[in-house]
């Protein structure tokens, strides 16, 4: 468990802001991917400090939950954008979702605030055998995706299938030679997140060879996103990795 405060916070795009926590702590931080994941610890409006868990293993949670709402702080799963440990840095990027505890705090959160995170590693496995990739997810995924991008070498051909809520939220991004992004925005459409990208990857032509794919995500298109590759194209169990971010209608426990 590391307690941090935050350093500065930068809107990117109407639906995107990064926020660059910092302390003496993130120094010894052993960044161990491309999508290193976080679990972050915010106050609830209101509160005039952090109380976090003293635990570094899964009895966080047993002992949080003893904790009253009125001093428990809010947790969510999120990825490490950047990291730079010799600094003390870490920046973390957030898709704002309207009247949300999290993208609440976002907005309001000022330098010298509190905030901790404990680390959850990586989900991004490249197996040595792949000859290109493909990564898919709409905007909670966005952030681990470029991420992922910043550490893919030009030799690897990768599709990038990336969704966000409006087209004020696409922005240019430097990508390896080789690489290429696929934007998609939902613009006040209905419809669920992450559908428009389950359809451009139906229709896609896949990199040449062998692929790892890495879809993330809005937990419905996700799993779709494997059973169609798996299905319908061949690709190998083993050389996907998907995961349900959230679930449309349900909102994290806290």
């Amino acid at each position: 468990m590391i307690t941090l405060e935050v350093r500065r916070r930068e809107f990117l795009t109407p639906g995107f802001a990064c926020v660059t926590l910092g302390g003496p702590a993130l120094r010894d931080l052993i960044v161990a991917g491309n999508d290193q994941t976080v679990r972050l610890f915010f106050a609830r409006e209101g509160q005039s400090a952090l109380r976090m868990p003293t635990v570094s293993n899964e009895a966080w949670i047993a002992q949080l939950l003893l904790v009253a709402k009125s001093a428990r702080p809010w947790v969510r799963n999120l990825t490490v954008r950047r990291a730079r440990p010799a600094d003390g840095e870490i920046d973390i990027e957030f898709a704002l979702h309207g009247d949300a505890p999290l993208s609440n705090w976002v907005r309001r959160v000022e330098p010298g605030d509190p905030a901790g995170i404990f680390d959850m590693g990586t989900m991004y496995r490249l197996p040595e055998h792949a000859q290109g990739q493909v990564l898919v997810g709409d905007e909670t995924a966005l952030p681990a995706i470029l991420s992922i991008l910043d550490g893919t070498p030009a030799s690897l051909p990768c599709e990038v299938f990336l969704e966000v809520a409006a087209a004020a939220d696409i922005r240019p991004v430097a990508v390896p030679d080789g690489s290429r992004i696929h934007w998609f925005s939902r613009d006040g459409e209905d419809l669920r997140p992450g559908a428009l990208v389950l359809g451009a990857v139906r229709e896609a032509a896949l990199p040449p060879g062998r692929c790892y794919v890495w879809a993330a995500g809005e937990s419905q298109p996700a799993t779709g996103v494997r059973r169609h590759l798996i299905n319908d194209r061949g690709v190998p169990k083993q050389d996907i990795s998907f995961f349900g971010y959230w679930r449309l209608g349900r909102s994290a426990p806290g």
